[in-house]
């Protein structure tokens, strides 16, 4: 009998994901502007009483496939990771991205974190090859936005890919790290 147990609590449990067709929740009109995007989940974002960040995955027509609360925080905030961001993206074959999230007290004025996730997000986008097409963030009633594409601020600067291996820095720190994520690494 032990060595059954053992056997059993080696074993490595095998996982399959499969892309499932439901009925639309959203829109089959693509979105093609911040407008479309503010039209489609403005209303809802603007009711929140915390920041909600959502990801709304497009087809290669601008059409959405579907959203994903990616974070809700707090009043004032919400943490987001860039992989929680891409999970639903790569399942959904998206073919890019549109982000959109909400700032309680209808002041849309990127804070310094939201222009640090853009940042980190466009880059993060250009490697996986679904491109953030816009950060939108909504305030009020969803009348009033801020687009980050719609301000020229978007597309950021573009990523450029070291292609010599003794020239890459990999404890150089990137525009959307803050310094104590590189000192950290460094210890490592």
């Amino acid at each position: 009998m032990a060595g059954t147990k053992e056997v059993r609590e080696s074993q490595l449990d095998m996982v399959s994901i499969r892309l499932v067709k439901d009925a639309p929740l959203m829109s089959r009109k693509p979105v093609k502007t911040p407008g479309d995007a503010v039209e489609l989940l403005g209303e809802f974002l603007c009711k929140m009483d915390r920041e909600v960040i959502c990801i709304i995955n497009l087809r290669t027509d601008g059409c959405p496939i579907n959203c994903s609360i990616c974070s809700i925080g707090t009043l004032d905030g919400a943490m987001v990771n860039p992989r929680e961001i891409m999970k639903t993206a790569i399942l959904s074959n998206a073919a890019s991205i549109l982000m959109l999230h909400n700032h309680p007290s209808s002041n849309i004025v990127p804070s310094k974190d939201d222009a640090k996730i853009t940042d980190r997000m466009v880059s993060v986008c250009e490697i996986m090859g679904i491109p953030l097409v816009d950060h939108i963030i909504v305030g009020g009633d969803n009348s009033k936005y801020f687009s980050f594409k719609e301000k020229g601020i978007m597309p950021m600067k573009a990523l450029e890919l070291q292609d010599d291996h003794t020239k890459i820095n990999i404890d150089a720190a990137h525009a959307a790290e803050d310094h104590v994520t590189t000192r950290s690494r460094k210890r490592r």
